[in-house]
């Protein structure tokens, strides 16, 4: 394969990623050409993305944005050239003198000026084109912002490429979490049902032995059975918010009552002060809850503490600050913004169960929310975890 047709197939595969040939003007797009024009001073600017084949215009001002052939384009004779071209008369220029565009059969340009799009993986897939039908020049400035804006095309189709993709691993996710749940379930079901029944069975607490090591098997699955729910929370938390009003005072105390072996098992004292009425999703609102009260309880409980949790909010400008302190062990500094990330644990929480999966489910529900956490350290000893959440209208 030649040079040449190996630049193609990567041209053409870059520009099938953007996904943005044979579609209206992305608005973006739209108001980069507009201001190209105003900034160089000329009636016309134009977005052309170039294949193989063909010269599409994917976004235009100062005409209706239309596809030629590659051999009619004068961007596509620069584009290996992957620089800022300016062409005062392009009747002078012996790239363009004999172009359709410059001679009449097609248009009549005379001023002729493009800045290269080029994608990070460095393939020039188009250019960012202002032209104008009488001679002129391009200032210094003119040239930069064109350079510039050039760049801030190429940014918002990677922005385009990105979200698409993120969306794409996002249905992913919750499909192959559905899958997993629905596929382990309810064999993980059925093994905890035969381990409960053959640690019951009369004679097996005389062996030492087995009985350890049905409760350690027990232990597994309840784990197991844990992450199966965590990773499915997890991929969930991504369709958005449904909005309406959410009393996290009822919120609270119908996670207590979830929460009420743990809190019992662990001789924890929680303490739920005055929650307001917000706008939110219920069911996320709920699930950010239950994550931060267990949490407290959990890693207090785990550091050899009784744990001691406080519940509490305040009103702040713009919103709310909700705030779950515990009497735990805290969260180092270097680790707060950590924490939150997927899989991720403290530094000092090794001898605690879990996945680190929780607190990424909160900050996905916040963030779903147009909010904010974060963790500071608590009056109680141990560590306070914030969260805002904005005032809002209910759909």
């Amino acid at each position: 394969m030649s040079l040449s047709s190996v630049q193609d197939l990567a041209r053409r595969e870059a520009i099938d990623e953007y996904e943005v040939l044979g579609r209206e003007p992305e608005p973006e797009l739209q108001r980069l050409v507009e201001l190209a024009a105003a900034v160089c001073d000329v009636p016309t600017a134009v977005i052309n993305i170039i294949d193989d084949r063909h010269q599409h215009q994917v976004a235009a001002v100062g005409l209706t944005a239309s596809v030629c052939a590659r051999e009619d384009s004068m961007c596509a004779r620069v584009l290996g050239d992957a620089e800022l071209v300016v062409g005062p008369d392009a009747r002078l220029d012996a790239r363009f003198a004999t172009n359709p565009f410059v001679t009449g059969d097609i248009a009549s340009v005379r001023f002729y000026a493009s800045s290269p799009l080029v994608t990070p993986t460095g393939v020039p897939i188009g250019t960012l084109c202002v032209f104008d039908d009488v001679p002129r020049g391009l200032s210094a400035s003119g040239a930069r912002a064109l350079e510039v804006l050039a760049e801030q095309v190429v940014d918002v189709l990677e922005l385009r490429r990105l979200s698409r993709e993120l969306a794409r691993s996002n249905e992913q996710l919750t499909q192959f979490a559905g899958q997993v749940s629905h596929d382990l379930r309810n064999p993980l079901a059925a093994l905890v049902g035969f381990l409960e029944v053959a640690a019951d069975t009369p004679g097996v607490s005389e062996v030492p032995d087995a009985a350890r090591a049905l409760a350690r098997a027990e232990s597994s699955a309840a784990r197991m059975t844990a992450m199966i729910g965590d990773l499915l929370a997890f991929a969930r938390v991504g369709g958005g918010a449904r909005l309406a009003p959410v009393d996290l005072q009822q919120e609270a105390k119908a996670v207590l009552e979830d929460l009420s072996a743990e809190v019992v098992a662990r001789r924890a004292e929680v303490e739920v002060g005055a929650l307001p009425t917000v706008t939110g999703d219920g069911t996320l609102l709920r699930a950010l809850l239950q994550n931060l009260l267990a949490n407290a309880v959990k890693f207090s409980a785990g550091h050899g503490q009784r744990p001691v949790v406080g519940v509490g909010a305040e009103a702040v400008p713009g919103g709310w600050r909700v705030t779950v302190d515990d009497n735990g062990p805290g969260v180092a500094v270097e680790d707060r913004d950590r924490v939150f990330e997927l899989l991720a644990r403290g530094e000092d929480q090794e001898s605690v169960d879990g996945l680190g999966i929780g607190l990424s489910t909160c900050r996905r529900i916040v963030q779903s929310h147009g909010g904010r956490i974060g963790i500071t350290d608590s009056e109680l000893g141990g560590a306070c975890v914030w969260v805002f959440l904005p005032q809002r209208k209910a759909a």
